[in-house]
Formats: C-alpha cells, structure tokens, sequence
C-alpha cells in the first residue's frame, strides 16, 4: 500500500468516488445458475459458494471497488425454514463475507492494484419475507421487533470482518431506525440506503425526514437510494447530500419493474452509465448499479467516473 492509497472505505470516500458493483442476481443467472428460490442468491451459499465468487470477480474485473455479499436474503428465519439450523446459518452468513473477499484476492493476483472493499449485504425484513413486502415497508412490527430481528444477523456479519455493513433496500424510516439502533458498539461503519418511489421512501415517508435519522449516527458513513428507477436518482442524490452532509451511495436497477407474482423483469431499462456524472457532482461518492445492471454496465460506469 503506497502512502496515497486509502487506508478505509471512509478515507475512499473522503479522496474521491468509489465504484460499487452490480447485480449479484442477474450475473449468477446469466451464468445459468437457477435463483426461482425464496433464498434467492443465498442458496448458492450452502449449494455453490464458488459461483458466488466467480459472480464477485466479475464485477471486480469490470471496474467495481467494492463486492456486495450474498447475504441481502439470508437471515437466521429464512434458513430456518428450510431445515437450516442457526449455527449453519451464522457459518454461511460468514461465507457470504469470505466469498467476497477470495474474489478480491483473485482480483488482485490477476493483476488488479487498486484497493478492493467488500461490504456485508444487510436486506429488509421484508426480504426474508420473499413477498415483494421490502418494496411496500408497513410490516405491522414495532422498531423493537425489527432491532431484535436484525441485531444477530449483523453481529455475525460483523464478526466475518467485512470493510462496511450495507443496510439496503429499506423501505421504511421505521426500519431504518432499528437498523441505525442495531449497527451501534459493532466496530463496523455503514452505508443506509433506501428504496424509494419518487421523493418518499416505499413506505411514503418524505426524503429528507428518512435521511435525517442518520445525520447523527457515526457508524453511518454514507446514505442514499438503491434499488429505484434511476429516474429518481437525482433528487434523492441532493436531498440526501443536503440533509445529513455524509457522502451519498447511489445504485439504481436498469428501470425496469420487477412482477412479484410472475417472478420477472419486466418494462425497458433506462440505467445510463453517463447519468452518473451528474449524480457525483451532486455528492454522490458510491456509485454503481441494483438489480439488472451487469459487469458491462459497471465497466462503463468505472470509465466514465474515471475520465471526470
């Protein structure tokens, strides 16, 4: 490491824009593994762990900085569910971190020089779920309830040792703020990050009321959008930047709309990797790209963020 390499996420952050990476569903499926499971990408933790790594250096390869795990659906009640008991459970969710970082290792003997970052995958509740109910919030759950759910899935996340917990795709500030109560005393920062429809988060909570819970927190060293339409990208971007003063994570899908009941994509994509331009210079400093936005997609993200 030379004296100007960062030395954390957060001194990234500080330096410039970091890339993050794409889709960890799309890439597994283009690569014929069959997801149709209401574990998602976590069954491949106990089935296939090395297409989880390979998925991982693909977008490190690509350009990505940082490797989201494959931990969004995994919790302790989803494997539960399936026979998995909780002491296997804490081991694939451990997994999910060490996939993570072997790609990076391959990454780097492949020649990569630049500092790789692996952040722990943190879903909604509603993501356990496996109803679409993460893109609606309102699970009729106190703050209480959805801290005691979420506190043991990150603490062992956080012991597996990642560089950030990712709290993604929360629909609601009410969720968000057991979230926030759930990360303090890890020793793990991390980002917050909302799925939103237009200016208010899913559950219809204004923007700026939703961001300002992590004005405050230390551990929270970015916030912003996930998971949206990239239309509604640039709004979030500012409100976000301008109501806590942390930098702002952005990675919106393609734009097209997800079929709960059918199980599909559906609609036109409309992610343009030049778009990001403009959102870094409204504070965002993680950028990359949610469902449907492949190793291609961060390549040009990773060039374009590259040539200012």
């Amino acid at each position: 490491m030379t004296s100007d390499t960062p030395s954390s996420l957060s001194a990234a952050l500080a330096a410039g824009t970091v890339v993050l990476d794409g889709g960890m569903s799309n890439q597994l499926e283009s690569a014929g593994h069959d997801l149709s499971d209401e574990l998602w990408s976590a069954r491949l933790l106990a089935e296939r762990p090395e297409a989880i790594t390979e998925a991982h250096l693909a977008y490190f390869l690509a350009g990505a900085d940082v490797a989201i795990t494959s931990s969004y659906q995994a919790t302790f009640e989803g494997f539960a569910k399936r026979g998995v008991g909780s002491d296997r459970a804490a081991e694939l969710l451990g997994l999910s971190v060490e996939s993570a970082r072997d790609a990076a290792a391959q990454a780097l003997a492949k020649g990569i020089t630049r500092p790789l970052w692996v952040a722990a995958s943190v879903g909604p509740y509603g993501a356990m779920l496996a109803d679409g109910s993460e893109y609606r919030g309102r699970y009729g759950l106190s703050v209480a309830e959805l801290e005691t759910f979420h506190r043991p899935r990150l603490e062992v996340l956080a012991a597996a040792g990642p560089d950030v917990l990712a709290l993604e795709t929360v629909p609601d500030a009410e969720e968000a703020e057991a979230l926030l109560r759930a990360v303090r005393g890890l020793g793990v920062p991390a980002w917050l990050s909302y799925s939103v429809a237009g200016d208010r988060t899913r559950a219809g909570q204004p923007l700026d009321e939703a961001f300002a819970l992590a004005a405050d927190a230390d551990e929270v060293i970015a916030v912003g959008v996930n998971c949206c339409v990239p239309e509604d990208v640039d709004g979030a971007v500012e409100t976000a930047a301008r109501v806590t003063g942390k930098p702002v994570v952005v990675y919106p899908n393609s734009g097209e709309a997800w079929d709960a009941e059918a199980r599909a994509w559906k609609g036109r994509s409309s992610f343009a990797p030049e778009d990001v331009r403009g959102w870094r210079e409204s504070g965002a400093r993680l950028i990359g790209g949610c469902c449907r936005v492949g190793p291609e997609a961060i390549a040009s993200i990773a060039r374009t963020l590259t040539q200012g």
